[in-house]
């Protein structure tokens, strides 16, 4: 398995790419959660689709409560540092 730092950032282990939010995927296939800003025709804009400008969007569909995490999503300490300042 290649395992390497988050972002090259030595402060945070060698872990596998399943564990990271890297492009260079095995699947090029993404699922995400969106916020929908605007609907004008058949273009949507939306907010929090993290994608590679270009990158095709196959499918959409809404979410519903019943389908997303029931208990509280747990995530490493370095995962959580690395994420503060995405957004």
């Amino acid at each position: 398995m290649n395992e390497n730092h988050p972002r090259g950032n030595p402060n945070y282990p060698k872990v596998g790419i399943f564990a990271q939010r890297k492009k260079d995927r095995p699947n090029q296939l993404g699922i995400f959660t969106v916020e929908l800003i605007k609907l004008e025709g058949n273009q949507l804009t939306v907010k929090y689709l993290d994608a590679i400008d270009g990158t095709p969007v196959l499918d959409i569909k809404p979410v519903l409560r019943e389908f997303e995490p029931q208990s509280s999503i747990r995530q490493t300490e370095w995962a959580t540092d690395l994420m503060k300042h995405y957004w």
